[in-house]
């Protein structure tokens, strides 16, 4: 770009020249003198052109002479939080109370909640875990390790944290839905998961008095293959890999 503007310079005092010489040029002439000035330049203005392509910046991990370990790419500086990613509520992020699980909501659940949970489970859950929290979900039925029941007392019986802190990490062939499913949304989740739970094992002393229960369906009206969403016992059940 350095040899660009002396040329550009040094045509426009050309131009100013001509157009100021007390000499005889027809407009004619005299305009076409100038457009092959105004070319010329345009010509050398394109040879200082400088692609995206070479930008002078450093490539990502490429070497640099300018730091002593000769990275390029710098560490976060100690002591660096991201905007937004402050996490000072450790309970929320990790379901955790010291080394152990909580089993309290870090929200009041509202019916907001639960319907936000539900949509939630039903995408990322239901097709392993099946709508019902049963472990029969399409995916199983494909071919796929069945999980756990949610309603066997082992789980029933598991605090709250436990079921975040598996959403967060993982747990054995279940793999972890921390960059699919934010914070709140595992908190929905886990609040719909009991309430999943209490709609298949409430006692009936949870039932408001006076409302008449609707009847059991009777085997007539059932489909051959029903199998009623009840918890069978845990040693029926084949536990996930430990962590």
């Amino acid at each position: 770009m350095g040899g660009a503007a002396p040329a550009l310079c040094g045509a426009r005092a050309i131009t100013a020249a001509i157009f100021s010489a007390p000499f005889a040029y027809s407009a004619v002439k005299k305009t076409s003198i100038a457009l092959s000035i105004a070319m010329a330049a345009l010509l050398l203005l394109a040879g200082c052109r400088e692609d995206m392509q070479v930008q002078p910046r450093i490539n990502p991990l490429r070497i640099s002479d300018f730091y002593g370990d000769s990275r390029s790419a710098r560490p976060l500086v100690d002591g660096t939080i991201a905007r937004g990613q402050l996490r000072n509520d450790s309970y929320f992020y990790t379901g955790m109370v010291g080394k152990d699980p909580g089993n309290e909501m870090p929200f009041p659940v509202t019916r907001e909640v639960l319907q936000r949970g539900r949509e939630r489970f039903n995408i990322f859950c239901a097709p392993c875990h099946s709508e019902l929290g049963d472990g029969n979900g399409m995916v199983v039925q494909r071919g796929y390790r069945r999980p756990p029941s949610y309603h066997i007392d082992r789980l029933r019986n598991a605090p709250l944290g436990h079921f975040y802190d598996v959403i967060s990490n993982g747990f054995g062939v279940m793999p972890d839905y921390a960059a699919q499913v934010p914070p709140h949304d595992r908190w929905a989740i886990v609040a719909y998961i009991r309430a999943l739970q209490l709609s298949q094992n409430a006692p009936a002393s949870l039932v408001p008095a006076g409302t008449a229960l609707p009847p059991a369906l009777p085997s007539s009206v059932l489909p051959n293959n029903f199998v009623a969403a009840q918890p069978r016992k845990i040693e029926e059940q084949e536990p996930l890999e430990k962590k």
